[in-house]
């Protein structure tokens, strides 16, 4: 038998298959261990996943079959594939948005208009509220509690406020806006795996978000109340510097091509930072490029996991997983616990959600198809636990540097007291899964298996410009 025809031989399960997977986890997790250990901040951060994913991609040439050639061939193939370019270049236009919409005054005039509108008796809740809107419509958690952290802090330390519970507010609004938004990397890297429109999973995705914020929002208002006034000083803002945000998160729900909506949000983000002097022409288009450069990390990543990730298919590890979770798995709704088991396993160990959403997507995939479990729920499944994780692992970059901005006055188990927002939001994401509130878009409309396709769509693989609809 020649090595072609050996090629074409239906694929066997392999266990072992998954050997390159576990390398690349194990570098990457034992890193962050032994740094910790060698109280090193942020230590989970200090080997970039790149890196250890190229040492799975090593094994993975040493210990599959075949030439040299044909390994080749199957990990390029997996990192040019479409959903993974496409992914790709939307990080890039995210990443430029954010940049260029930050750089021209966005994120101080959204957390100082939002502070001069709530009353100041409400400031912990209005933080949280703040944080939720900041990251939904810049689609960074992380850059979120960066840019709203320090103003909490001062806020909380002049009207000698529970510190603990103003930076779980922040950390747990960053992590709503972390989850729902159309242009954050999760979102993106949930959609695409799963092949359905950001739009269709934003729908699913919020019924279940919306409860957990408003009793985080209630249980703030109740216990977070100063006692003292709160003297926030001058609160310079413009209202014209929000109006890109509010541009994205319209066409987004809108449902517009992603390409043209970060395109037209960095162009009018460009036009009103140079017209308002906070941008010049030289200088912006450097900002662009760093926004950019921002998300080369992700970027290398997706690629690089794509390729690992077709040759573990290629050779049996995710055929062994679908048949072990089969054994496992009696229905629809044990498939939907499978998934949401799998990405919180997995943002434990990478204590990074994009990264959890990318390695495990596929599989999540396999599961959809083969129980009949909708995408547009798969899609919500992985976002939603993954950001559930993340919003609370101690290690994770979120807590590490809400509680790094308070100069040592909260220490991340300090915080998990007060991370209200992200254990909501499990306990919704879990009951959704026995109680199936959030599913009435699903319900009305319908996937339907043999397209691809919800009812009254068109296959999102044959149109280019559905597929790429937000």
């Amino acid at each position: 038998m020649s090595s072609s025809e050996k090629h074409l031989q239906p694929i066997q399960p392999r266990g072992s298959a998954l050997i390159p997977f576990l390398v690349f986890i194990i570098v990457y997790l034992g890193a962050g261990i032994i740094l910790q250990i060698t109280g090193m901040e942020m230590a989970f951060y200090q080997v970039p996943a790149p890196i250890a994913v190229i040492v799975g991609i090593i094994v993975a040439f040493i210990m599959f079959k075949g030439t040299i050639d044909h390994k080749f061939d199957q990990f390029l193939a997996g990192c040019g594939d479409s959903n993974i370019m496409t992914m790709c270049c939307i990080y890039l236009l995210a990443g430029g948005f954010a940049a260029v919409a930050k750089a021209m005054g966005g994120v101080e005039s959204t957390a100082n208009l939002g502070l001069s509108i709530i009353p100041a008796q409400y400031i912990t809740a209005g933080m949280f509220v703040i944080a939720a809107f900041l990251s939904l419509a810049a689609g960074t958690s992380v850059g979120t509690i960066t840019a709203i952290g320090p103003i909490a802090v001062e806020v909380a330390s002049k009207a000698d406020l529970n510190m603990v519970l103003m930076m779980g507010a922040v950390v747990g609004g960053a992590m709503f806006g972390d989850n729902l938004s159309m242009i954050s990397d999760t979102t993106i890297a949930a959609t695409r795996t799963q092949g359905v429109a950001m739009r269709d999973k934003f729908r699913v995705n919020f019924l279940i978000a919306l409860p957990a914020s408003l009793i985080t929002v209630v249980l703030l208002l109740l216990f977070g109340r100063p006692d003292n006034a709160v003297p926030l000083g001058e609160l310079s803002y413009s209202v014209v510097n929000i109006i890109p945000y509010l541009w994205i998160l319209v066409l987004s729900l809108s449902g517009l091509n992603v390409f043209v909506t970060l395109t037209s949000g960095i162009l009018i983000a460009l036009v009103i930072g140079i017209v308002s002097g906070e941008l010049a022409l030289l200088g912006s288009v450097k900002t662009i490029y760093d926004g950019f450069v921002g998300m080369f990390e992700i970027f290398l990543l997706s690629m690089l996991t794509g390729g690992l990730s077709e040759m573990v298919t290629q050779n049996g590890g995710l055929l062994w997983i679908l048949q072990k979770i089969q054994s496992k798995v009696t229905g629809k709704r044990s498939a939907e616990i499978g998934i949401a088991g799998l990405v919180s396993m997995a943002d434990m160990a990478t204590a990074n959600n994009t990264v959890a959403i990318v390695i495990t997507g596929s599989i999540a995939k396999g599961i959809s198809d083969q129980y009949h479990v909708d995408p547009r729920r798969s899609a919500s499944l992985l976002d939603t636990w993954s950001c559930v994780f993340q919003g609370i692992v101690p290690y994770g970059a979120q807590v590490l540097i809400g509680c790094g901005l308070t100069a040592g006055l909260v220490n991340p188990f300090q915080l998990l007291t007060a991370l209200w927002y992200p254990y909501l939001l499990g306990v919704f994401a879990l009951l959704s899964i026995f109680v199936p509130f959030a599913d009435g878009f699903i319900r009305k409309h319908p996937w339907n298996w043999q397209s691809g396709t919800s009812s009254d769509d068109v296959p999102i693989k044959e149109s280019a410009a559905d597929g790429l609809r937000v």
